[in-house]
């Protein structure tokens, strides 16, 4: 695959990532179980940490192009909710995770592994096309992680256009 793609790819993603890690570390202790929304089922699904967890095990179960046979790394569980929220911590690790997965998947990309269709329930796409959307649900809870900080006069990156070179 062309390298001016998989840079061009990996730019957006990866900025994408920066402005969520942005709202995970600008969260304050008091804000981490915050309810963004309440769910019906369990207020748990729509807390602060649960929205960042919930974002990095998609990006972590799409960059692999299947369910079959995923598992999140330890601490972290397929399916349900842990007993006890996860620590920032714990989010930020698997983000850190998440992050180099990404852009070695990115970098390693083939013309036949970007052609290769994924199935899902919902969907049949490429992989090309899974990594975008992928890239959309993480902008996606960024954004909502953001606006709840700036509701909380927490301010933040306002933008980040690209992938830093040198991620912290």
């Amino acid at each position: 695959m062309d390298n001016i793609w998989k840079t061009s790819l990996w730019q957006q993603y990866g900025a994408a990532l920066a402005m969520l890690e942005d709202g995970i570390t600008r969260c304050p202790d008091q804000l981490w179980t915050l309810n963004l929304w309440v769910d019906d089922d369990d207020q748990r699904y729509g807390q602060f940490w649960f929205v960042a967890y919930h974002c990095l095990f998609w990006t972590d179960l799409l960059l692999t192009g299947t369910m079959e046979g995923f598992a999140p790394p330890a601490p972290f569980v397929r399916g349900g909710l842990p007993d006890q929220s996860y620590s920032k911590a714990q989010v930020l690790a698997y983000f850190t995770l998440c992050r180099q997965r990404c852009q070695t998947t990115i970098e390693g990309l083939t013309e036949a592994k970007a052609q290769q269709i994924c199935v899902f329930e919902w969907m049949e796409p490429s992989f090309l096309e899974l990594l975008l959307y992928s890239m959309r649900h993480v902008q996606e809870h960024a954004a909502q992680l953001s606006l709840v900080l700036g509701q909380q006069n927490i301010p933040g990156a306002d933008w980040i256009p690209r992938a830093s070179a040198n991620p912290a």
